[in-house]
């Protein structure tokens, strides 16, 4: 009976030792399955944040644009109509120019009226470039003709301005019209 019980004892053992085997290899591979469900978590939960990030961040710069956005429009609101006066101040300069020189009450009242219309503007935000002598620019100027300079110190610079420029808030809503020494 002994012998019989030997393998019988033995066969049991091996059994044992087995189920240990696969309970051990089934929660190493448990173990791993986790670990592994764990990083996906993980770096789905990362990726999330990163858009979730990115969209907060986006959307503040959306809000900062469009605010920029209206407050150009109201500062700017107004331009094309001092666009439109321009040529109007540019009449009235012709006038002055073309005045007799003895003074008048028709003399005295042009100058008034342009000085009222040009103080309207300016409180408005439209300003006159200052042209002369100044070196030209391509963001400011429009050079309508080259002129040979005499001396070296005024290439590059204007000369004559035959038509005003003018910003409205330092945006150019028209350029002058210069001659370049070149």
């Amino acid at each position: 009976m002994k012998k019989e019980n030997k393998p019988a004892e033995e066969q049991e053992v091996k059994n044992v030792e087995n189920t240990a085997e696969e309970t051990q290899a089934t929660e190493t591979t448990e173990t791993t399955a986790e670990q592994t469900a764990a990083e996906d978590l993980a770096d789905k939960i990362l990726k999330l944040n990163d858009q979730h990030l990115r969209l907060m961040a986006e959307f503040e710069n959306y809000k900062k644009r469009t605010l920029k956005e209206r407050a150009d429009l109201i500062k700017y609101s107004g331009e094309r109509v001092f666009v439109d006066m321009l040529p109007i101040i540019d009449d009235f300069e012709r006038a002055l120019a073309h005045l007799p020189e003895e003074d008048s009450p028709l003399k005295e009242g042009i100058i008034m009226i342009h000085n009222k219309f040009v103080n309207f503007l300016n409180s408005n935000g439209v300003k006159e470039m200052e042209t002369k002598d100044q070196n030209f620019d391509m963001d400011l100027h429009e050079a309508i003709s080259m002129f040979p300079a005499g001396d070296e110190s005024l290439k590059g610079k204007i000369i004559d301005c035959t038509q005003k420029g003018y910003t409205f808030h330092d945006k150019v809503i028209r350029y002058a019209k210069v001659v370049v020494a070149e």
